[in-house]
């Protein structure tokens, strides 16, 4: 009999956890997608009424339906800035994680390293970006190459202040225990420091990649377009200079959306890489 009754137990938490497993779909998008669809048709709607309403021209505040009917006349022109944008941005963002996560790994593997440098890179984070563009423009010549530049400075110290942080935030028994084994010092970094810090690495990369892409967008205001085709920086200055404020939405709404690409893709790496072991990316499959 308590046989039966323990068999019967297992059977309703298997239906339940079965039941939980099996959401419906309906469900599913009411909880997570119908709010925000709703606030966007809201968003849409009144964006659409407002310039009517209060009379603006479009040259002040273009509706929806203009944004779109200058975003498919100039489409040619926005998709080979959104192209270009995008290899300014990777290359920046790519450089900003490497070098970034190297230099991060030198500074903790010295105290005295990481108090004499780390300081100077926290000066170069205060400084306003369009001071030093200038001058990185004379050093690297105008055009693509001070343009990546500018989007390396701008996603270097996300990366290189998080990755350090976890670096530096190791559980003190595993440390211990590493102690008690005789490790070195780099199997000390290879084996327990750098994958206690892989959430901290991650986080600094989602913030990088998102500003690699405001970088390479000021950098293209300031650096210009070194006599080939611009990006999306070029294309919102000539835009700007001709009153077309309806592609210049265009010019922005695309950028929002390269940004939210680039962060949902660097999340997905992230997921790929902590998935299976850490309980932050563990916890959000649930």
């Amino acid at each position: 009999m308590a046989m039966s009754e323990v068999e019967m137990t297992k059977k309703q938490q298997a239906l339940v956890a079965a039941g939980k497993k099996q959401k419906p779909f309906a469900s599913t998008f009411k909880e997570l997608y119908l709010g925000p669809i709703i606030a966007f048709i809201l968003f849409l709607s009144l964006w659409q009424m407002i310039p009517s309403v209060l009379g603006l021209p479009h040259y002040i505040l273009p509706k929806p339906t203009d944004v779109w009917e200058a975003t498919v006349s100039d489409w040619s022109l926005l998709q080979e800035a959104i192209r270009i944008t995008i290899f300014e941005s990777v290359i920046g963002f790519f450089l900003s994680a490497v070098i970034g996560i190297g230099v991060s790994v030198l500074l903790a593997s010295s105290k005295i390293l990481e108090r004499s440098i780390y300081p100077y890179a926290i000066i170069l984070q205060t400084i306003p970006v369009v001071a030093v563009a200038p001058i990185v423009v004379i050093w690297f010549g105008a055009g693509f190459n001070s343009i990546v530049v500018i989007s390396f400075l701008i996603g270097f110290f996300p990366v290189i202040s998080n990755t350090l942080m976890g670096l530096n935030s190791v559980d003190k028994s595993m440390d211990e225990l590493f102690t008690l084994y005789n490790a070195s010092k780099w199997q000390r970094m290879w084996k327990l420091r750098i994958p206690a810090a892989m959430p901290y690495m991650m986080a600094g990369l989602k913030i990088s990649c998102t500003l690699s892409i405001v970088g390479a967008i000021v950098g293209e205001y300031v650096a210009g377009i070194g006599g080939g085709n611009g990006g999306l920086g070029y294309a919102i200055t000539v835009a700007a200079i001709q009153v077309k404020t309806s592609f210049l939405f265009s010019c922005g709404i695309a950028a929002a959306i390269l940004g939210i690409s680039f962060y949902l893709l660097v999340s997905l790496f992230s997921k790929m890489m902590l998935g299976s072991w850490h309980e932050s990316a563990m916890k959000s499959d649930k």
